[in-house]
């Protein structure tokens, strides 16, 4: 019996993705398949750049129909990231599929740190994002790429995304001269976050970062309120005081009814240079104990290394410029899990539409 179309559409609703555990018909995977005796040319719709796992879900595919009497099986893919709706009662931004806030509840656990370096990871998959400084009394991110501190004070466009590494980043830090303090008040917040959010002309993006500042603060119940989120990640350190604090961070995200999508341990641990030792200095595997105890996702650790610092304080996010560190790829697989679930987080808020 020949291989039809419909024989093809069948078989994959037999195959589920590994990651997001639907059906690769129900997920939309399918996009049409040509047959030529034998030789099937099937096009694909991953919903992430940097899909992990691909030439595993591939050859079970190929499995799959050889076992259906194909001769061949190639492949072409294409890459559409889905965007996370909400439910409707926050404004959309235009352009933009995917909100993903990286939050916690204590400073000093190096959230802008994490936000920057997931950032540039994700835009080195080829996925097109954008990172917003929502930290309006003390925004980090201008140093963190290399842009100095009131720069577009006079420019004629007025307050405008920079694209560095690979990522449009936006910060009120732009405006605002050297050591120069932000004294503002929660309406004042509120309004420079709708604007950030809504007033800048992002274009095309799939992933909009949000380096939130700590706290249960006034920014992040604006941003919860101004814009739908697709998940928030949460940023701790091995101690048990940050992991409390980690806690408060959950418990706010799932009052506003935000999605929260695991919980990163930074500084999880130090290797020294010269003996390559092992040291735990702030302790270590907490965050993932509270991940279970929270019911929440464990993201992954990043270690404590001078090259991460030195980087932050340069300009030169370790992501961008040592690949190979452990710290950079460690941020790597942290982005790649984060864009998994917001591919999850979108493909199942709504009804699935068969592709005919």
């Amino acid at each position: 019996m020949a291989l039809t179309v419909e024989t093809i559409r069948d078989t994959l609703r037999t195959i589920r993705d590994p990651h997001l555990g639907r059906d690769l018909l129900s997920l939309r995977t399918f996009g049409g398949a040509t047959v030529d005796d034998g030789a099937v040319t099937l096009h694909l719709t991953l919903p992430l750049h940097g899909y992990p796992s691909q030439d595993e879900l591939q050859q079970k595919i190929t499995d799959a129909l050889i076992a259906e009497g194909a001769e061949s099986v190639d492949f072409e893919t294409r890459v559409e990231v889905p965007a996370w709706q909400g439910d409707g009662q926050q404004a959309a931004i235009a352009g933009v599929k995917n909100i993903i806030a990286v939050a916690s509840n204590k400073g000093g656990v190096g959230k802008s740190t994490i936000a920057t370096n997931l950032a540039v990871a994700l835009g080195q998959t080829g996925a097109a994002v954008g990172l917003v400084d929502a930290d309006a009394t003390g925004p980090n991110l201008p140093t963190m790429f290399g842009l100095p501190s009131g720069y577009q004070a006079e420019s004629e466009r007025g307050l405008h995304p920079v694209e560095r590494y690979g990522v449009r980043v936006i910060s009120l830090g732009f405006l605002i001269p050297p050591g120069a303090p932000v004294v503002w008040r929660g309406p004042m917040i509120g309004s420079a976050i709708r604007q950030l959010l809504h007033d800048v002309e992002w274009g095309e993006i799939d992933y909009l970062v949000i380096d939130l500042p700590p706290g249960t603060s006034d920014a992040s119940m604006s941003m919860a309120q101004e814009a739908p989120i697709a998940g928030a990640v949460i940023v701790s350190t091995p101690q048990q005081v940050a992991l409390e604090d980690a806690s408060k961070a959950v418990t706010m995200f799932e009052k506003l009814d935000v999605p929260v999508f695991g919980i990163v341990e930074n500084m999880s641990y130090f290797v020294t240079p010269d003996t390559g030792q092992r040291v735990e200095i702030f302790g270590h595997g907490g965050a993932r104990d509270a991940a279970d105890d929270l019911e929440i996702d464990f993201l992954g650790e990043v270690p404590l290394a001078t090259e991460v610092r030195a980087g932050g304080d340069d300009g030169q996010p370790i992501v961008a410029f040592d690949a190979d560190h452990p710290a950079a790829q460690a941020f790597a697989a942290i982005a790649n899990r984060v864009a998994v679930k917001a591919a999850a987080s979108a493909l199942l808020q709504a009804p699935m539409v068969p592709v005919l």
